[in-house]
């Protein structure tokens, strides 16, 4: 072989070796962004309503796929199986999920909600806490309510094993305290205003400061290959909680349309107990979520051998900017 023909070959075989990682490249700029939206999230539900983020990546030929999450249960598993790209969730259940090895950042306030307690029918001699020990009692497991209840009970030195955890999504676990089939639930809003107000069930236990805050997350992978795009994505969110606080009525009208829930039920929920006025994640976020890890750690629901700290930490990214 002439030295012309194999430096041929040796330049097409660098041709072909190259070739994959260029067409990587030239293709690692998304299609499609999924995010979820959820019921205790109304900033999603007026982001999806009016379009908004279709709208911002039309130009980019970039299409906006919704995946509607039931609690942040589910929002993480379709995180960590990158279903989803963004996921609305309790910043107490992300560091749980990050913990559990859930390869993601949280990296937006989206709301500052009491959307969780203990609750139980109308009739019910369930007074406290510690009325608790024995009782059935519904709950999400890997949620902020599930979290919630173990706070709760550590405060009276108990634990899961001092109740019978029935474990239903939330919408089951209203549905089954009505029925009578649970003594109490760990609810969520707006299932929790509906057993209220419907129903007349009663919160017989509340702790305002104990609901960790509304956290938008991200695919740890999905943040570093795409920096810039996350940030034109919180900077629409941002246009959607401005535009809520603004225009309430848009709000609950959507919500309205969403739900089918009274007006009474969605009142409590977005006037009563839904505060819309935060967006930077930041130190009150991250001691919030730290105390929550803290009280599962002495609950024995997190592991003794885990820095709860450095944890949060890795969790809370707060240096995508938020632009509008």
């Amino acid at each position: 072989m002439s030295l012309f023909s194999r430096r041929s070959l040796l330049a097409s075989a660098l041709l072909v070796g190259l070739a994959p990682s260029t067409a990587l490249f030239a293709q690692s700029a998304p299609k499609e962004i999924r995010i979820d939206w959820a019921t205790y999230n109304p900033v999603s539900m007026v982001l999806k309503d009016k379009g908004l983020l279709e709208k911002e990546f039309a130009k980019d030929g970039i299409t906006i796929r919704w995946v509607q999450s039931a609690g942040s249960n589910k929002a993480l598993e379709f995180l960590n199986a990158s279903s989803i790209d963004f996921g609305s969730t309790a910043g107490s259940a992300a560091l749980v999920a990050k913990i559990n090895g859930n390869p993601i950042k949280s990296i937006y306030v989206y709301s500052r909600p009491e959307w969780t307690a203990l609750v139980t029918a109308k009739d019910s001699k369930i007074t406290k806490i510690a009325d608790l020990k024995g009782k059935r009692v519904a709950v999400t497991r890997g949620t902020d309510p599930h979290i919630f209840l173990v706070r709760a009970l550590l405060a009276e030195k108990l634990t899961d094993k001092d109740i019978t955890p029935v474990l239903l999504q939330h919408a089951d676990g209203k549905a089954a305290l009505i029925r009578g089939d649970v003594d109490a639930w760990a609810g969520l809003d707006p299932m929790m205003a509906a057993a209220e107000v419907e129903d007349g069930a009663r919160l017989f236990f509340r702790n305002k400061d104990a609901n960790t805050w509304g956290i938008l997350n991200v695919r740890e992978d999905f943040l570093k290959a795409n920096p810039a795009l996350v940030q034109r994505v919180l900077k629409v969110y941002e246009e959607a909680r401005k535009y809520s606080l603004a225009n309430y009525d848009e709000v609950k009208k959507t919500f309205i349309a969403v739900t089918k829930l009274p007006d009474a039920v969605v009142d409590k929920q977005l006037k009563e107990r839904t505060e819309l006025t935060h967006s930077k994640i930041g130190a009150p976020q991250k001691d919030s979520i730290l105390a929550a890890g803290l009280a599962l750690q002495q609950a024995g629901v997190i592991k003794p051998d885990v820095d709860v700290k450095a944890t949060v930490d890795a969790l809370i990214d707060s240096s995508v900017p938020l632009t509008n």
